[in-house]
């Protein structure tokens, strides 16, 4: 008896000392998981602190060909941009520094909750492939070239519709419709962005 019970102790502590060492195994993946996704997660942050800055200064546009004499919207609106970029430089770090800060606890809580030990070395050797990195530095352009085709191919059935709910919104704000001048301003200004 008092063999079978050392041999059961032995064997739950072989258990728990290979439990252990995935646990630690898994979190270094799950760590450098997060590590290879800093700039998605710093990317976050900067999205989420400046987010604010960009609706108040769309606020503030309308609000100053509302109530600013013309004389002086330049200056206030530069003020007001001036405001708005103080604002992200103090914000932007401190927001990034706590999105890298909760990371493990958040994404790497659910990395590890979510994924094997074994999912988590695949998606850090995909991660971490040359291949990936250079596929990554292609999204910019990739997105121009789908955006420019895109636009070409849809323009002639988008435009109208564009029309019709600039006509239809001056409508109902009381406003004169849109002239022919705007469609002109904006072929020339299509034109002077291809050139």
């Amino acid at each position: 008896m008092i063999r079978n019970t050392l041999a059961f102790v032995l064997a739950a502590l072989c258990v728990t000392a290979s439990h252990a060492q995935a646990s630690s195994a898994k979190k270094d993946l799950i760590a450098k998981v997060l590590q290879a996704q800093r700039p998605a997660i710093e990317s976050i942050a900067r999205n989420l602190a400046e987010q604010p800055a960009a609706d108040l200064l769309e606020r503030a546009g309308a609000a100053i060909g509302a109530r600013i004499a013309p004389d002086k919207r330049d200056a206030v609106a530069r003020q007001i941009q001036a405001d708005a970029r103080k604002y992200v430089d103090e914000a932007v770090p401190y927001v990034r520094e706590q999105a890298v800060r909760l990371g493990p606890s958040t994404i790497g809580a659910l990395l590890d909750e979510r994924l094997s030990e074994d999912e988590l070395r695949q998606l850090l050797a995909i991660l971490e492939s040359p291949v990936y990195a250079k596929f990554q530095t292609l999204g910019a352009e990739m997105q121009e070239v789908l955006g420019k085709k895109l636009i070409a191919d849809t323009q002639s059935t988008i435009e109208p519709k564009i029309k019709a709910l600039e006509q239809t919104m001056a409508s109902r704000l009381g406003l004169p419709s849109p002239g022919a001048a705007r469609p002109a301003a904006r072929a020339a200004s299509r034109a002077d962005k291809a050139r």
